[in-house]
């Protein structure tokens, strides 16, 4: 039986500040080259941060500025790869409404075949020096039995491939409660988030990779991992998710190791970490073979 072949994310910017990095892309030019660059070393989803006066997540830009920027950006990546799979950030804070209707926005445009579902709610902040979690720039990504039900029926209307990141267990929980109720809108990637050095989720270990699976018991659903704060490769979890099956997401949102990568030196690391795992990397139209969207 042939492996089957691993689709790779790659989330561009997120809050990443280039003080930290001066790779990570900020603007339209700097994202565009980036995504290409990446597209071509092997990733096939791309994932944005816009630039907006700070992250566009926290920024409180309107609708229309998100997708004004998200369609500059996608325009020119589209233009050298049409079959490429690009999706924003949501717009924070605001009601669900507000923060998806960009997204509605970039399908009207036929900008994007994806959308970000996020299936619950977590405090999101990063420890600090003492220890504790930190009160500065955390905040309570919330999102009801409500809002959930609102995303899954608009990316069912629009035909938007959802793409779900797991923040927490009872995220997943939902999932495979929308999934057993067949309810799930078509295309759906679910995607395990780590943590290394944060006070929510779970670490990235196999005993938290088994738990995951475990929940994924009996799910036809493609999966990917991440570790937020850390280093996908490094700790291991990228391998222990090749040799299980899973799929991988990398990227300067999520990075922080010891160098200064580009995006597209972490991407070329996991193609080169799938050759070593035997795993073949995706060719696009596998990659949507692979999700359920059509090419």
């Amino acid at each position: 039986m042939k492996p089957t072949p691993v689709i790779i994310e790659v989330a561009l910017n997120g809050a990443t500040p280039k003080s930290k990095n001066p790779n990570t892309p900020k603007s339209v030019d700097e994202l565009t080259a980036d995504a290409l660059e990446c597209l071509s070393a092997g990733a096939h989803i791309v994932h944005q941060h816009d630039d907006l006066g700070g992250t566009s997540m926290l920024g409180g830009a309107s609708g229309e500025q998100m997708a004004a920027q998200s369609a500059a950006f996608y325009r020119r990546v589209l233009a050298e790869v049409p079959d490429a799979l690009l999706y924003p950030t949501s717009n924070w804070p605001g009601d669900i409404e507000a923060r998806w209707n960009h997204q509605i926005k970039l399908c009207e445009d036929g900008l994007v075949r994806m959308a970000y579902v996020d299936p619950g709610s977590v405090n999101i902040g990063v420890t600090g020096d003492d220890g504790l979690p930190r009160v500065e720039g955390s905040l309570v990504y919330a999102h009801s039995y409500a809002d959930i039900a609102w995303m899954m029926a608009r990316s069912d209307e629009l035909g938007l491939a959802p793409s779900i990141a797991i923040f927490e267990p009872g995220f997943l929980r939902v999932v495979r409660a929308y999934e057993d109720a067949e309810r799930l809108p078509p295309g759906a990637l679910v995607k395990l988030y780590f943590g290394e050095r944060l006070p929510f989720g779970l670490r990235p270990t196999k005993t938290a990779l088994d738990a995951y699976l475990e929940l994924m018991h009996g799910s036809d659903l493609p999966w990917s991992v991440a570790v937020l704060g850390g280093d996908v490769i490094a700790s291991g979890m990228a391998e222990m998710a090749l040799e299980a099956g899973g799929h991988l997401r990398v990227g300067l949102e999520d990075y922080a190791g010891s160098s200064q990568p580009t995006n597209a030196e972490l991407v070329r690391e996991a193609v080169d970490l799938c050759k070593q795992a035997g795993r073949p990397v995706a060719t696009r139209a596998e990659a949507h073979a692979l999700l359920g969207i059509p090419q």
